[in-house]
C-alpha cells in the first residue's frame, strides 16, 4: 500500500460506450484527477480519457473531493474504491474528555473486508487511535494522480 495526499477533484465524464452485445449505450463515469484548481481538472481529465476513449465525450461534473488522502493498493485485484470515513480519538487535555475527529479516505481494494485490511495496514503503522465509522463503494472507475516530471541533471550546464 501506498498513500498520497493531495487535492482531489471527482469528476464525470459522458461517453458512447461499446457495450457487450456491440450496441453503443451513452454511460457517465466517474474518475478522480489529481489538481490545483477546476480548470486543471477539466484539463487532465479531458486527456487521460481521451487516451481511453475513441470519439466525443462531455466533462459533465467537477467537485473537489472530501477526502485529501488516497491509498492505493498494489494488487492487480484490488480495482474497486471505497470512501471511508475514520475517527481519530484524542484526549482534550483541559476537560479529560474523548475528542472524535472525522477524517475522509479513498481506499483501493477487490472488496469491503480488503479495504478494511488496507486502512489497517496503512494506519497500523501510525501512533493514531482510529475507529472506521464507514465504509462505502463509490461508482469510482479510476483516480488519474499528477505525474511530476522529473528532472534529467545529466542534460544541465555545467
Amino acid at each position: 500500500m501506498r498513500s498520497r495526499t493531495a487535492q482531489w477533484f471527482e469528476t464525470k465524464v459522458r461517453y458512447d460506450k461499446t457495450m457487450e452485445d456491440g450496441m453503443p449505450k451513452k454511460v457517465i463515469e466517474s474518475y478522480v484527477v489529481d489538481a490545483l484548481s477546476f480548470g486543471e481538472a477539466e484539463e487532465r481529465i479531458t486527456k487521460e480519457m481521451s487516451v481511453y476513449i475513441s470519439g466525443e465525450f462531455n466533462v459533465k461534473a467537477i467537485a473537489p473531493a472530501t477526502y485529501g488522502e488516497v491509498f492505493f493498493s498494489e494488487n492487480a485485484n484490488d480495482d474497486r474504491w471505497y470512501k471511508t470515513k475514520l475517527q481519530f480519538i484524542t484526549i482534550d487535555e483541559k476537560s479529560e474528555k474523548e475528542k472524535k475527529t472525522n477524517v475522509y479516505y479513498l481506499v483501493q481494494a477487490a472488496n469491503l473486508n480488503g479495504a478494511v485490511k488496507n486502512i489497517d495496514e496503512v494506519m497500523g503503522g501510525t501512533m493514531i487511535d482510529y475507529v472506521i465509522a464507514s465504509i462505502n463503494e463509490t461508482s469510482i472507475m479510476d483516480v488519474f494522480e499528477h505525474n511530476a516530471t522529473k528532472v534529467d541533471n545529466t542534460s544541465q550546464a555545467k
